[in-house]
This record gives C-alpha cells, sequence and structure tokens, in this order.
C-alpha cells in the first residue's frame, strides 16, 4: 500500500513519462527516419549514434533549455516570459513538420494534463492557444506540470530526457529493425548521459538557446519529402 506522498509523486511522473501516453510523440522521429532512408542509421549502434548526437546537439539547446527557463519564470512569476519563450521555440524551429508536430503534441499533452489535473497555469495556456496568442510546446507544457507536481527542475529535466529518448528508441526498434532487448540496453546506458546533460542544461547562458548542428536541421527539413514515411518530422 502507498503511504506516502513522495511515492505518489513517482507514480504520477512514471505515467505522464510512459511512452505509451497518449499525446501522439510516438508519431515523431525529429528527423530519424530521413537517416534510416539514407542508411546512415541501420543497427544499434548507429541508432546510438544520432541519439545522442540528437541530445547533445540540438535537445539540450531547445526542449530541455525551454525546461530550466520555465522553472526559472515559473518561481519568479514573470508569466509573460513563458509566453515569450513559447514563441521562441516555435519559430526557430525551421522545419515545418517538426514545427507542427511539436505544436500538436504539446497541444495535446495540455488537454491531457488537465483531464488529470487541475493546474491554472496549464488552462491559461490552452486558453492561449485556442485564442491563437501561444503555439503550445511540449517541453513548455510538461514543465509547468512537473513544477506543479513539485519535482525538482533537475529531476524534471531527467524524467523528461528519458520519456523523449524512450519514445525514439521504441520508434527506432520498430523501423531498423531491432530487438526489445537491443532497445532496454541502448536505454540503460542513457542514464549516465541524462546525468552529465542536465548539470550542462544548468550552465547555459540565454545565448544559447536554440543552438542545433546542420545536419539534424536539415534532415528534419528534407523528412517532409521522402516518398514512403513511417513517422512524422
Amino acid at each position: 500500500m502507498l503511504t506516502t506522498a513522495i511515492n505518489m509523486k513517482i507514480l504520477s511522473v512514471m505515467q505522464i513519462c510512459d511512452s505509451n501516453f497518449p499525446v501522439g510523440s510516438f508519431n515523431h522521429s525529429f528527423g530519424m527516419e530521413t537517416y534510416l532512408r539514407d542508411g546512415q542509421i541501420k543497427d544499434s549502434e548507429t541508432l546510438r549514434i544520432w541519439l545522442k548526437s540528437y541530445l547533445t546537439h540540438q535537445f539540450i539547446y531547445s526542449d530541455g533549455f525551454a525546461i530550466r527557463l520555465s522553472y526559472e519564470y515559473i518561481d519568479k512569476k514573470d508569466i509573460e516570459k513563458i509566453w515569450e519563450l513559447d514563441r521562441k521555440i516555435t519559430v526557430q524551429n525551421s522545419a515545418k513538420e517538426s514545427r507542427d508536430g511539436a505544436k500538436l503534441v504539446g497541444q495535446r499533452m495540455i488537454k491531457t494534463y488537465l483531464e488529470l489535473y487541475d493546474i491554472p497555469l496549464l488552462k491559461e495556456y490552452e486558453k492561449r492557444i485556442k485564442e491563437k496568442k501561444s503555439f503550445g510546446n511540449p517541453s513548455i507544457a510538461t514543465a509547468i506540470l512537473m513544477n506543479y507536481l513539485e519535482i525538482s527542475m533537475e529531476d524534471a529535466l531527467a524524467y523528461y530526457m528519458y520519456s523523449t529518448i524512450s519514445t525514439l528508441i521504441q520508434n527506432g526498434v520498430r523501423a531498423i529493425p531491432l530487438g526489445q532487448k537491443d532497445g532496454l540496453i541502448i536505454m540503460k546506458e542513457f542514464f549516465e548521459v541524462f546525468e552529465r546533460l542536465v548539470e550542462e542544461i544548468k550552465k547555459l547562458d540565454f545565448e544559447d538557446f536554440g543552438l542545433t548542428v546542420p545536419g539534424l536541421e536539415i534532415s528534419q527539413i528534407n523528412h517532409e519529402g521522402l516518398v514512403f514515411r513511417l513517422f512524422m518530422s
């Protein structure tokens, strides 16, 4: 029997970080499918290399940094900066599919989170989206929820990275294809990477927001033109 609040928090986080959580993220590859088509991702080792590149060269400067900033703005009660962050993280994404995919997943997240929790700030976020004042972003929505659940910023970052990489690994397992055991091994290897990247995100300057590498961005742009596709973006 669960008797402590901390266990209930962990269960809440487990639920929203589950790769089967119904927000549509399993439909997206964030450019991975372009590398699959070109034969650059073809086994567990090449998938591992791509995942690490995505995390360290794009994710930490966008979604990861956005979670840190959202926590800071909430703590300072500077809510207008959250809406500004929503605009910046959306418009800086040059790949249309990735940009639209992030908006769609973010909006689904907000709707689903509000079916589970009564969070005034998320309600305001949803209202702004309906009024076309905001776009909706999964990292910002998750940061608002994690903050509401009293999860530390560091833990929120680690949980969100886990959720993101877990979903991408499952997509890789389906598309390459790989065995489920291969996916489990890769996931376990990334635990130490998460710890290191959390510390890197804590040290970023605002000028770092939105950094990426051309290969990842081009693969996300080119994905829209693939003849056969399993995923979006």
